[in-house]
């Protein structure tokens, strides 16, 4: 089949496109940002279209000529209207597949309860929205996934791995059917060429139910930490659990809350009919467990519930406003924090020491006061600092770099980092590595437009701030790109010997 894939550059939708063509599929993905797909192994195995789905001429273009639509998209912004704008692009995607002929669509939806939880009753009625015209809808339900770097595994492991003894909410006592990620990318690919599923609603879960605290004992026991001791106190809105969560995870309130809320109320399967259409064996918790675990080990994390996040709508600017490659005069208001450092050595060394920024490897300065900033950051509802980055070394264009994603990458020249935290203004961080034809020339550079007088205020208090931590960046960068061209001249000369 043709395939066409909505949010190829999510969590789920990085995932499935190489299921999809290891089982024989043509797959197109149409995304709103086309460079986030250029570093992912398979990209030149498929067709890559820029588009929105809430733009009827450009989903006319992307569904033309295919047979079916794998629809994954999920907002998760925090705005108001979320539920709203979801239904409205489901129903230009609804269109443009009865206009193009499609023969189906596929959508991953949310298992739960409707009647309590504004997130499971905002995913089931796109799934209704896309159901609501010609084209025969095969909608999923999917409730606790499992699988590296999804929102609902940090959940567990965070809150898992801080203390031995907890206090937490009642939705601990949450039944639950966790499901492995192998098992819905399977259901995904199984349900395209099973027309007994047409039409159908069918609930996903692995083969147990279990409370969150007997998935937090089960991840201790996996991961080899002590015993933990949980307690849980009488309280349920998602508003408070959020605070906790946000306090001891990655996860930003704009993401905790809406998985917070659908624990109200049990998330288990209540129709077998998956299982009679699918009777594929699933994984138990324990063994999805293991293979995520063994996934970190390794660092082969193919996507994280970080991918498919971009700048906050609420927050971000008008697109014809002056973007970083601008000249200053652009626009209007434009600060910059230019700091340079030479180096003999050849630019791909400082790009290796540069590419490594963030996560667990740091700032190239004290970490104590990148923290304070991700503290802040959450307690102001914004994302913090935690959320790290999914590869030590390896980034890609829309990859989550704690604060901060990636705007741009061009080894060994350029990268580009765009705050996502919340300023009064946008924000980015940039490094450039020039040669001038004698030596090699670092440029990192932090540009900021301030929005209104608060803006300007912020970067003035922020100038002590880059005049104690900057310096030493630049200093510590090449530092580090001359010792590991020093180890190489060393390596070299050694074999040389040899």
């Amino acid at each position: 089949m043709h395939v066409l894939v909505l949010g190829a550059t999510g969590y789920v939708g990085g995932r499935l496109v190489p299921e999809l063509l290891a089982a024989g599929h043509r797959v197109r993905c149409a995304v709103r940002t086309p460079a986030k797909l250029e570093a992912r192994p398979w990209r030149d195995r498929v067709a890559v279209v820029a588009a929105d789905v809430t733009d009827p001429d450009d989903m006319a273009r992307a569904v033309a000529g295919v047979d079916a639509v794998v629809y994954l998209i999920r907002a998760v912004d925090g705005r108001p209207d979320l539920a709203e704008r979801e239904r409205a692009g489901a129903s230009v995607v609804r269109d443009a597949a009865a206009a193009a002929g499609v023969g189906r669509i596929v959508y991953l939806g949310e298992l739960g309860d409707a009647d309590t939880s504004a997130r499971v009753r905002a995913r089931q009625a796109v799934g209704r929205t896309l159901a609501d015209g010609p084209v025969p809808v095969t909608e999923l339900r999917a409730g606790v996934i499992i699988g590296s770097g999804s929102a609902w595994f940090e959940l567990i492991r965070h809150t898992t791995e801080l203390l031995p003894l907890m206090v937490i909410p009642r939705w601990i006592r949450t039944r639950t059917q966790p499901v492995a990620i192998r098992d819905v990318l399977r259901a995904l690919v199984d349900v395209l060429t099973l027309d007994a599923a047409a039409g159908q609603v069918l609930e996903l879960g692995g083969p147990e139910v279990l409370t969150f605290r007997d998935m937090m004992l089960r991840y201790a026991r996996a991961a080899g930490l002590r015993r933990r001791i949980i307690l849980s106190v009488p309280v349920l809105t998602p508003r408070l659990s959020a605070l906790f969560v946000g306090a001891v995870t990655p996860l930003p309130t704009t993401v905790a809350v809406p998985l917070l809320d659908a624990l109200r109320d049990d998330l288990v399967v209540g129709d077998d009919r998956a299982r009679t259409l699918l009777p594929f064996e699933r994984h138990g918790f324990d063994d999805a467990l293991a293979l995520t675990l063994g996934r970190l080990r390794t660092l082969d994390v193919a996507t994280t519930w970080t991918d498919a996040g971009g700048p906050d709508p609420a927050w971000d600017v008008d697109p014809s406003a002056p973007g970083p490659d601008d000249p200053s005069w652009a626009g209007g208001v434009r600060f910059e924090d230019v700091r340079l450092r030479r180096t003999p050595v050849p630019r791909p060394y400082v790009f290796d020491v540069v590419r490594t920024i963030g996560g667990g490897r740091g700032w190239f300065s004290p970490r104590l006061l990148w923290s304070l900033r991700g503290a802040v950051d959450k307690l102001g509802g914004g994302i913090g600092a935690g959320r790290g980055r999914r590869h030590p070394i390896d980034l890609a264009v829309g990859d989550a770099v704690d604060l901060w994603r990636v705007d741009a990458i061009d080894p060994p020249r350029l990268l580009r980092l765009r705050a996502e935290m919340r300023v009064p203004g946008v924000a980015w961080h940039e490094y450039r590595i020039l040669d001038d034809g004698v030596a090699t020339i670092l440029e990192q550079r932090s540009l900021f437009e301030p929005r209104g007088l608060w803006g300007r205020l912020y970067w003035l208090l922020l100038l002590p701030m880059h005049a104690l931590l900057y310096p030493r960046m630049v200093r510590r960068i090449v530092r580090e790109a001359e010792a590991a061209h020093r180890r190489a001249r060393s390596v070299s000369a050694r074999e040389h010997d040899a």
